[in-house]
């Protein structure tokens, strides 16, 4: 990365203090204070990035040595479900390491020794279903949690070196297909939130409900032991995410579920979670969630993936029309479930409105992982979606019992679309499940991995060399959370505002990099960077250069 340039940033100004000047007629002034959250100093460590070589103006592809595979000739349900994947810097070495997981045999680490260059090694090997890559001991090594086939959760302490050790997370007991992980209580370190596919463990084992370990689970974490709180004894979630719905500085719970069981909210409140319905549609069978600021209003916004056909086409819907005979819902007065995709958008008012016709990406496909992010660094936040189904439960009246579907990739225009973008060469007929934007050369712009089913995982390199960027990393090394997992980080610019926010699991499975993006017009001028950290104190970044990665420690 070449000569860091290292300066202590003493805060100037947090927030903002307004003096309200009320003019009246006698000329009197009153002021108003406005409150401002404390402040919060920090050391800034930056370096420029390498400069784009390569622009071909679209994706290139890059295959990687991992599939994964089935112990079945013919793939059913719950098998087609695929594996996860997390990408996140494991040695700290500064550069973006992938973990790949598979339904049987080996679950590997892809360790990046720069160049695009990988290297296997073995995890274990069994199964995976989710996978995250946070620090959950606070000794600011990267972790790696796996929710296994069977519902177990599975957890590999890092020791540095490249080294792991399985260990248990003590307290964790019930089943898991899906995870995330926050400060939901707020005293410093990480919480765990599970949640189960019940229809994928019947078929393993019948008797599962007698084990009462399924539902959703949240555990809070103290003194490296958890303790659970179930919130449901059943549930069909292929997504379970920790995000503040309501703007109130709490981690709500929000889980997406598989056939036709409506979602679960639960809402973070001072007398504890409480259920609540805060949308006016939502998906059938959600596949997955992911969030960004699709506006730039400052309020993230939230898409759900759901299964229908992204084209009319005689020949695409020749190969749905069995399965949209079987799935089609009735729809009945007051029943908020629709067969399609859902872009749950907010006011800066807290007003939430489903918007995802008016945008264009209603229907994507048999859709699994989704990803927000700005491939083209316009300062708008584009979208990926993978697709694909293999299941003779569903589809035997298809060779091979699969419908293959191209991966959909939508270009924000910032004028209410997100337009379709098949020049960037991003519809790989793979069959795609789990799905991560992250930088992987160090050039600042957004790649691609992709953990496929029974054909090879996918890297996609970002030649399109448009616009400009920032890579920021936020360290907390005094903390449970060196990592500042629930940090908010605002890009001001002449161009506008952007917001990120800092997450452990997005899409399906998914876990993403700790590292975050801002893309922006290559014209535009850096003004600041404001930081929220996960207690509430602010700190402000100024004399920022684009083009460069910037970590942040307080």
């Amino acid at each position: 990365m070449g000569d860091w340039e290292i300066r202590e940033w003493r805060l100037l100004l947090i927030g903002l203090f307004l003096l309200l000047l009320l003019l009246g007629c006698n000329g009197n002034q009153e002021a108003a204070e406005v409150e401002t959250a404390p402040a919060s100093s920090v050391v800034v460590q930056q370096g420029a990035l390498h400069q784009d070589v390569a622009c071909s103006g679209q994706f290139v592809a890059r295959a990687l040595p991992h599939v994964t595979g089935t112990a079945v000739e013919r793939i059913g349900f719950f098998y087609s479900n695929g594996a996860g994947l997390a990408v996140n810097d494991l040695d700290n070495d500064g550069d973006n390491d992938i973990v790949l997981g598979n339904l049987l045999g080996e679950n590997q680490i892809f360790w990046n020794d720069g160049d695009w260059r990988f290297r296997p090694a073995l995890l274990f090997e069994g199964s995976a279903r989710a996978i995250s890559a946070v620090d959950v001991d606070g000794d600011s090594w990267i972790d790696i949690v796996v929710a296994t086939r069977s519902g177990d959760v599975r957890f590999w302490r890092n020791l540095g070196d490249e080294q792991f050790t399985e260990e248990r997370l003590v307290g964790v007991t019930g089943y898991a297909y899906s995870m995330d992980w926050g400060d939901v209580d707020q005293d410093g370190d990480l919480d765990l939130l599970t949640a189960s596919y019940d229809a994928s463990l019947v078929k393993q084992n019948p008797l599962y409900q007698e084990e009462d370990r399924a539902g959703v689970t949240l555990y809070y974490q103290e003194n490296s032991q958890f303790t659970g709180t179930r919130l449901a004894s059943e549930a069909q979630a292929l997504t379970a995410q920790l995000a503040d719905l309501n703007a109130d500085g709490r981690l709500d719970i929000l889980v997406g579920n598989d056939f036709d069981v409506p979602d679960y909210v639960w809402l973070n409140t001072a007398d504890g979670f409480q259920a609540s319905q805060p949308f006016a549609a939502t998906t059938m069978s959600t596949m997955s969630f992911t969030w960004g600021d699709v506006d730039n209003n400052g309020r993230a916004d939230l898409f759900a993936t759901d299964m229908h056909p992204y084209s009319e086409a005689p020949e695409i819907m020749e190969q749905w029309q069995p399965v949209m005979d079987n799935m089609m819902h009735d729809m009945m007065p007051g029943d908020i479930q629709q067969m399609t995709n859902v872009l749950q958008m907010w006011g800066e008012d807290g007003s939430v409105q489903e918007t995802a016709v008016q945008y264009g990406i209603s229907t994507s496909g048999w859709t699994w992982s989704s990803q927000f992010g700005d491939l083209d660094q316009d300062g708008f936040l584009d979208l990926y979606v993978v697709n694909g189904m293999q299941a003779m439960d569903n589809f035997s009246h298809l060779p091979n019992d699969e419908l293959i579907e191209e991966n959909q990739v939508y270009r924000n225009d910032g004028q209410g679309n997100f337009v379709a973008m098949p020049s960037w060469r991003l519809n790989s007929i793979y069959g795609g499940r789990s799905m991560v934007l992250a930088d992987f050369d160090w050039d600042g712009d957004l790649d691609i991995v992709i953990n496929n089913l029974q054909k090879p995982a996918q890297l996609f390199e970002n030649q399109l060399c448009s616009g400009a960027n920032l890579l920021v990393d936020v360290r907390q090394p005094q903390t449970s959370n060196p990592y500042g997992l629930g940090t908010t980080l605002i890009l001001h610019t002449s161009s506008g505002s952007y917001q990120r926010l800092v997450r452990a699991s997005s899409g399906y499975l998914s876990s993403n990099p700790s590292r975050t993006h801002f893309g922006f017009p290559a014209e535009s001028e850096l003004q600041s960077l404001q930081i929220i950290w996960p207690d509430g104190t602010e700190s402000v970044i100024d004399n920022l250069q684009k083009g460069n990665w910037l970590r942040i420690t307080r």
